[in-house]
């Protein structure tokens, strides 16, 4: 089990996950089993907290795939999408998640009393651990959505913004929103530089001041300061580096595909 909090739209809440087996079930994967002990079905528990009947469905087969002994019986057909209902592991775990959210209220209040909220917002940050070279913090800007794909603009720390296309599913299924918080995960093999004038089908051209070059064997590691302050580092041929005259304190622009851009929220 895991206790961690964050801000969402200029309120601070927190979100409880129940860890079972090597995988963890979600705030709102136990929201659903909430509404689905009320609603007696799939199709409305799914209504009820607002997620797609498909996402429900995948939702439902994840959590008994996790759990040691299924949480939820479904029954296919029917004309409101069949029924489902909790097993009595699947009560069980139900109330004690109540139980343990009503202890992290009490927990919350005491750090909204004693002013913690701040501090803890950011060291949840820093303690992020990823493979991905760049992960950049920011908030959700404007979304538009597709019928099989979303482009969510994201604005950086310092005022910098990122463009990522990502399915339609994935944002609903993160509650992607106006003003959520975000993190934009980018590999460092697919941030690509350019100088200013170069012209590529890249969504993303990002322009700054190269603050340090790393040099290897074969490939160099380049960090690029822009101007709002986040940093993009790339990995490029040492040839590289002499073709596109790269110095430190020299300017250069990194170009990301936004179909490279993986988006991450806490839940």
């Amino acid at each position: 089990m895991s206790l961690y909090s964050s801000k969402h739209i200029g309120a601070f809440t927190g979100s409880l996950g129940l860890k079972l087996g090597e995988g963890e079930v979600s705030d709102r994967r136990l929201r659903l089993l909430a509404a689905l002990e009320q609603a007696g079905s799939i199709s409305g528990a799914a209504r009820a907290i607002g997620m797609t009947y498909k996402a429900a469905w995948d939702a439902v087969d994840a959590i008994n795939n996790l759990a040691e002994r299924p949480l939820v019986e479904t029954r296919h057909g029917g004309s409101r999408g069949g029924g489902a209902s909790l097993t009595e592991e699947g009560r069980r775990m139900l109330a004690a998640w109540r139980r343990l959210d009503a202890m992290q209220r009490e927990l919350l209040d005491l750090f909204e009393r004693n002013q913690l909220t701040d501090d803890l917002e950011q060291i949840r940050r820093i303690r992020m651990k990823t493979s991905v070279r760049n992960a950049l913090a920011g908030q959700v800007k404007a979304i538009v959505h597709g019928p099989i794909s979303s482009e969510v603009i994201i604005a950086l720390t310092g005022g910098d913004e990122l463009v990522a296309v990502i399915t339609r599913h994935s944002a609903e299924e993160m509650e992607l929103v106006e003003g959520r918080s975000v993190h934009a995960l980018i590999k460092a093999s697919f941030v690509i530089l350019a100088d200013a004038a170069s012209r590529t089908s890249a969504r993303n051209h990002l322009c700054g001041t190269v603050e340090r070059i790393e040099t290897g064997t074969i490939n160099s590691e380049v960090v690029v300061a822009l101007p709002g302050g986040a940093k993009l580092t790339a990995v490029v041929t040492n040839a590289s580096i002499g073709t596109l005259g790269l110095r430190q304190g020299g300017k250069s622009c990194a170009q990301i595909k936004a179909s490279h851009v993986i988006l991450g929220v806490d839940d």
